[in-house]
C-alpha cells in the first residue's frame, strides 16, 4: 500500500455537512488524487453517527471504495502503549484516535484532522491544508 492519508471522523463530519467549506474542498481534492485511504475506527465512528439506514448505506457504498487499513496485533500494542505513556506524562487522547495514531505511524501515513490531540502523538505526520 501507498502512504496515504487517513481523514479524522471530524473532518469527514465536515464534509458531509458543509459542501462549500474550505476543508470539504481540500479533502475532494485528496480523493480525485486518490490519496485517502480509510482505517476501520473512523468508518466505526462515521457509521455510529448516521441515523438513517438509506443514509448509512450510502456512506458505507461511498467509503467502501477507498483503500481499506487493518488494525493488527502490533497496532493495538503502539496505541495502548502510547495510552499509558500518555497518561505517564499526564495527558490523554481518546483510545479511537490513539489506535488511528497507530494505524497511521505503522504505515508512515499522514492524518488529517482538526483535533488537536493529535499533536501530543510524537512522530506522527499531519497533513496540512494549503
Amino acid at each position: 500500500m501507498n502512504i496515504g492519508i487517513i481523514v479524522d471522523t471530524c473532518v469527514w463530519i465536515v464534509f458531509f455537512r458543509e459542501p462549500e467549506s474550505e476543508l470539504t474542498i481540500h479533502l475532494k481534492g485528496l480523493l480525485r488524487e486518490r490519496k485517502v485511504i480509510m482505517a476501520g475506527m473512523v468508518m466505526a465512528e462515521i457509521l455510529q453517527g448516521v441515523k438513517a439506514l438509506k443514509e448509512a448505506n450510502l456512506v458505507k457504498q461511498s467509503l467502501g471504495k477507498l483503500p481499506y487499513l487493518e488494525v493488527t496485533r502490533e497496532i493495538w500494542e503502539t496505541a495502548g502503549k502510547m495510552s499509558a505513556s500518555l497518561r505517564g506524562a499526564g495527558g490523554t487522547i481518546p483510545l479511537s484516535d490513539l489506535i488511528i495514531a497507530a494505524v497511521a505511524l505503522s504505515g508512515g501515513h499522514e492524518i488529517f484532522t482538526i483535533d488537536t490531540h493529535f499533536h501530543k502523538v510524537d512522530g506522527l505526520r499531519l497533513h496540512k491544508v494549503p
